[in-house]
């Protein structure tokens, strides 16, 4: 893999909380089965929540789930199917707010579980910027080793589309 080819995406920040072995992987084109019933399920909610506002916007190593206005301020959306991954999912849209932050533009976060029917705001701050910069380094590692980190039997492991890949 060419160094011109390696960027931290949003994507690999929440594997990051995750899972390292998932960072590798991805990094390195290995997709998870695109038949899990988790990414299924994941893949429906995206579809099919919040279907009023604006969706899935693309930029240079983002994803924006939903975009939105409030009081003056753009709001970034992050939906995720439940709570168990939350400090990924915090961290994945710290991510992307610290990435908008860089190009000159304000804006706040909000993680959405439609499943909890939970909304939490989330504010980019100097503590977020200091993890960042050091899970981006941490990534940056990973993601040049040869090889994957060894498989580590994790709570994740159940639903993860790379299971069969590590444990059989």
């Amino acid at each position: 893999m060419a160094s011109d080819d390696m960027h931290v995406t949003g994507t690999l920040v929440w594997y990051y909380y995750i899972c390292q072995r998932q960072v590798w992987l991805m990094a390195h084109q290995v997709n998870p089965d695109e038949d899990n019933p988790s990414i299924d399920l994941g893949r429906f909610l995206h579809e099919h929540v919040y279907e009023r506002e604006k969706k899935e916007i693309s930029l240079p190593g983002m994803r924006l789930d939903v975009l939105s206005e409030k009081d003056g301020r753009l709001v970034v959306g992050e939906i995720k199917k439940s709570m168990r991954g939350e400090k990924s999912a915090r961290m994945q849209l710290l991510f992307y707010l610290d990435e908008l932050d860089r190009a000159g533009v304000s804006a706040v976060g909000e993680l959405r579980f439609p499943e909890q029917r939970k909304r939490e705001r989330v504010t980019l701050d100097e503590a977020s910027h200091t993890e960042l910069d050091r899970a981006r380094r941490d990534i940056f590692r990973i993601m040049y080793l040869s090889e994957p980190p060894a498989p580590e039997k994790i709570r994740y492991c159940r639903g993860c589309g790379y299971a069969e890949l590590c444990w059989s």
